[in-house]
Formats: C-alpha cells, sequence, structure tokens
C-alpha cells in the first residue's frame, strides 16, 4: 500500500484496511505528568510494516485476533468499536477480524493504530460519515498515539505520549 493512511477499502460488504506501524525518529522524553503519561517531543513515521483488519456487518460486535492471547474486551481495538458505538449511538455491530503482522510489544504502535483503523474502518461500514478530526477526538480517548494513527504519514508530535 503507498499511501500514508490505511484507506479503506470496501468489497461487497466487506471493509479491508492496513493498519500500518510507526517509527518514533526522535523522541525527547521531557518530564512524566500525574496522569502516567509524559511530556514529550518526537518525530512519528508510518511505515510499510501492517496489520489487515477485515470488518463485516453483524448484529453485535465481535473481534477475532488468533495471534493474541487477550480476551476480546481487553483489545484496545475492540474498545475503539465500543466508544464509536456509544459516541455516535449506533446499534449495529461488526465482526471484526485482525491478523497481526506487527509484533507485540515492540513499540512500533500496533495496538494504537489497529484501534485508529477499527475507527476509521467501522465509519466507513456503519456510513457514520465522520471526518478525521471527529475520529481523532474519539481516538484520543483511547491513547496518545490513536489520533497519529488517524492521519499517518510523518508527524511532529509534542505534549503528551
Amino acid at each position: 500500500m503507498t499511501e500514508s493512511t490505511p484507506y479503506p477499502r470496501q468489497r461487497g460488504t466487506i471493509v479491508e484496511l492496513y493498519a500500518p506501524a510507526k517509527l518514533n525518529l526522535y523522541l525527547d522524553v521531557i518530564d512524566k505528568r500525574a496522569d502516567g503519561y509524559h511530556n514529550i517531543v518526537s518525530i512519528m513515521q508510518t511505515i510499510g510494516l501492517y496489520d489487515v483488519i477485515q470488518f463485516e456487518a453483524a448484529e453485535e460486535i465481535s473481534l477475532k485476533c488468533p495471534a493474541l492471547d487477550i480476551s476480546s474486551e481487553s483489545n484496545l481495538a475492540y474498545k475503539a468499536a465500543r466508544l464509536l458505538q456509544k459516541h455516535t449511538n449506533s446499534c449495529q455491530g461488526a465482526s471484526i477480524n485482525i491478523d497481526k503482522h506487527i509484533p507485540v510489544g515492540a513499540g512500533l504502535g500496533g495496538g494504537s493504530s489497529d484501534a485508529a483503523s477499527v475507527l476509521m474502518g467501522l465509519n466507513k461500514l456503519w456510513e457514520l460519515d465522520l471526518n478525521k478530526q471527529e475520529l481523532m477526538q474519539i481516538g484520543a480517548k483511547l491513547g496518545a498515539d490513536v489520533p497519529f494513527f488517524i492521519i499517518g504519514g510523518t508527524c511532529l508530535a509534542e505534549w503528551i505520549g
């Protein structure tokens, strides 16, 4: 995929996204905040390593990610789906399947990228027509890196990380 952001592709009733990993090209941790985050300055770049996420309409939200040994409810991507459902007062569901390629715990942002891609994929599947700014605001409730993955590419990030 040559685009810097994982643009949703729709084939019939299935939406598919590529959730990219990221590298921190520069990171300066200034100090620790009372909320557990850090004040930072960072330059981030999405790279050509992706998780593949497929969405299909369903009666309720379900998530499958065979590579992870955690419950769906603990997965940030599942939390993103539930948050979007709540934020939009939607009663729609989706079957979400994540094919992991980004190593877990490697600092490449796989969980945050998956969460951002779930917001974008369900926005398409459920025909919500939320813009990127709205998706970024929802994503910020899930984690500091999630809004970055809504935009992708190269980004100077300041303040919280």
